[in-house]
């Protein structure tokens, strides 16, 4: 079925009773009269649990992911800040045993994304050789990562004459991908190998491997001080323990109408992600709590400001300056490096 058929009109969910019986919640049945086609963030939507001679089931307990939901009366308050597909638990006490029922919903953002544009700063010239993966500063040292079999590298950057400073080179079964900078360690993954990578942030020194847990492949990387983001393709961005490197969680991306995916490069700037958007030349704005994606960037008409040769490819790579306050892009075999602040479109 698919998703956008969650919650059409009244929904209800039947759990008949079949053999023996054994499965308790299959006795029961959970309605939800909800007048749109996916629940939103905050909605308040009536809900009732019944058994098969239409009598309510008193004592009933809400939860989503384990935490408790609020409820009015017989409304239940989708209030938490959990977005995407989630798993409704409905629990309640039938002659002294507990019956738990379990159903997946979809919780979307509350309102669309905002649209925002661009202006150039400054121009500065770039490796037009780097199939870029990965960009992000450190104080005033631009770090990037490039990708491709046997021309991947970890590297630093003089930013404002392209000159490569330092490089390390992974091994040509990797395909290097995003990478992020926490205290002395920079952090690179790769593609397809399911092993990430830790270097002496000062030597570029590979000082480890790490390999991936639950997430597919790895796509981008960037950090808060306390939390390592790692992005993979699908709708999730993981959480990572940047001492264990284990995967503690994740967010789900988010629109008003749908769950999105392909979020590729990444950068973290006060308690938003700025995500390229795999083969656009456009950048998502997504909210680190939730998921939900408050703004787009449509970069269209940069690639057009680069040399025009047969390797050129899409936009990426961002980087955030803190003390210019400006974002830095560029793509995967461009000649420039663009230094852009970020507005409202008009």
């Amino acid at each position: 079925m698919s998703p956008l058929k969650y919650l059409i009109g009244t929904i209800v969910l039947l759990f008949l009773a079949c053999g023996g019986e054994k499965d308790p919640a299959k006795r029961f049945q959970v309605q939800f009269d909800a007048q749109s086609n996916a629940l939103k963030r905050n909605d308040t939507v009536q809900i009732t649990v019944k058994d098969r001679d239409g009598n309510a089931v008193e004592g009933v307990s809400y939860s989503l992911n384990g935490k408790s939901l609020d409820k009015y009366e017989d409304h239940l308050i989708f209030n938490l800040p959990s977005l995407g597909n989630q798993e409704l638990e409905v629990s309640f006490d039938l002659e002294g045993k507990p019956v738990v029922i379990k159903k997946n919903i979809r919780i979307l953002a509350e309102e669309a994304p905002s649209l925002y544009t661009y202006e150039v700063v400054n121009e500065y010239p770039h490796d037009i050789r780097a199939f870029t993966q990965g960009l992000e500063f450190y104080q005033d040292t631009l770090y990037e990562s490039t990708g491709r079999k046997g021309t991947s590298y970890i590297r630093k950057v003089d930013y404002k004459t392209g000159e490569i400073l330092q490089q390390t080179a992974l091994e040509n079964s990797y395909f290097g991908e995003g990478i992020t900078i926490m205290r002395n360690t920079a952090y690179q993954l790769s593609w397809q190998s399911r092993t990430g990578f830790l270097y002496d942030r000062g030597s570029l020194k590979e000082k480890g491997k790490f390999q991936y847990g639950h997430s597919r492949e790895g796509w981008g990387l960037c950090n808060d001080g306390n939390i390592i983001y790692k992005s993979d393709g699908t709708e999730k961005i993981w959480k990572l323990n940047p001492e264990t490197l284990e995967e503690e969680g994740f967010i789900q991306i988010v629109t008003n109408k749908s769950v999105f995916n392909k979020a590729n490069e990444l950068e973290y700037v006060d308690g938003k992600i700025y995500a390229n958007v795999w083969q656009k030349e456009s950048m998502m704005i997504i909210d680190a709590e939730s998921g939900a994606i408050e703004g787009v960037i449509n970069f269209g008409g940069l690639k057009e400001r680069v040399k025009q040769h047969r390797d050129l490819d899409v936009l990426n790579g961002v980087a955030y300056h803190p003390e210019r306050k400006t974002f830095f892009v560029t793509g995967k075999n461009w000649d420039k490096l663009f230094e852009v602040r970020i507005k409202l479109k008009e």
